[in-house]
């Protein structure tokens, strides 16, 4: 039980927390401001890069080998959480800035490291697990900001939807087609240099996370956002994940899948992405939304990790056989 906590407030976590305390006490200001901008779009664009470089090309071919499996997850994260979004967006008690939050964070892909991680300690089908959550975040790409646009009301053929869809464009897509397609000549460099590749996806989500709860905190963001509010965004946010994890349970039963193919939908299927869905805000979103927006992923993204590594460990000891390595 110590290990399990201790996995789940690693040190990323707690940078994170300091980092949304550093921008509260001293958001960026004034020429600061632009320079901070520059920054996290640099950062951004060299992520989806490296993310392009990573994904290899096998992994796609393998994944369509189990695509009963693979669509099922997507089925989940896209669909089902969408839906669960709308509803959980339009409850009355729930505050505008939340509920765009709450809609973001349905719409976002499934995880990639703790996805396989979950799925590898509960004994299930790792290589599953690396094909279906690849293929999640490879589609979110361009899946999460069409559902934004269609969803959140931020497509169209205004200038704002246009410039919109050019940031994805630039920031986000053709980075990672560039970074994949350089793949045979620095996918070497990138598996060589893990610590590397480490430091600047979790570096461009600290300058995310910094850059827009500080402007969100200049423009107002705790006098916006009650206790009320943060007590509604933990508990529906538990609630959410609770309906998913017995919804993936529920689909692998009625499908009778192997119990490893099964663990494969239960931990990929309800996950989102924390790595993806900062950068991404950060380009979807104006900076002075984009603070609000972040904090139900934030306290999702935490009890996740707590659920499913109470999920993981229970289905370890009920089967302690080596993790499949097959699909």
């Amino acid at each position: 039980m110590l290990k399990t906590f201790l996995t789940i407030f690693e040190p990323f976590v707690l940078m994170l927390l300091g980092t949304v305390l550093l921008a509260t006490v001293a958001p960026p200001r004034g020429a600061f401001v632009q320079l901070f901008d520059v920054a996290t779009t640099t950062g951004i664009v060299l992520l989806f890069f490296l993310h392009g470089a990573k994904l290899s090309r096998q992994a796609i071919w393998d994944g369509l080998r189990n695509w009963k499996l693979h669509l099922s997850v997507l089925a989940v994260t896209f669909v089902l959480f969408p839906l669960l979004g709308l509803g959980l967006s339009h409850l009355p008690f729930v505050a505008a800035p939340v509920a765009a939050g709450l809609l973001f964070l349905t719409l976002l892909p499934s995880t990639v490291q703790s996805s396989i991680a979950f799925t590898a300690v509960a004994r299930g089908n790792v290589a599953a697990a690396v094909c279906s959550a690849s293929f999640s975040n490879l589609l979110g790409i361009v899946l999460t900001p069409a559902l934004v646009a269609l969803l959140m009301h931020m497509g169209g053929a205004s200038s704002g939807g246009l410039a919109s869809v050019e940031k994805i464009v630039m920031q986000l897509l053709v980075p990672f087609v560039a970074g994949h397609l350089l793949r045979p000549l620095i996918g070497g460099f990138v598996a060589r240099h893990k610590k590397l590749v480490t430091i600047v996806d979790r570096g461009s989500i600290l300058l995310v996370v910094y850059t827009a709860f500080g402007a969100a905190v200049v423009e107002g963001l705790w006098h916006r956002v009650s206790g009320f509010d943060l007590t509604v965004i933990l508990l529906l946010c538990s609630a959410l994940l609770a309906i998913v994890l017995v919804a993936t349970w529920a689909l692998g039963r009625l499908f009778h899948w192997p119990r490893a193919d099964a663990i494969v939908l239960l931990f990929c299927g309800s996950k989102k992405s924390l790595a993806s869905g900062v950068p991404m805000a950060g380009v979807l979103f104006p900076a002075t939304q984009i603070g609000v927006v972040l904090l139900p992923l934030m306290l999702f993204h935490q009890i996740q990790l707590i659920a499913c590594a109470v999920i993981a460990r229970r289905y370890a000891e009920q089967d302690p056989i080596p993790a499949r390595i097959a699909s």
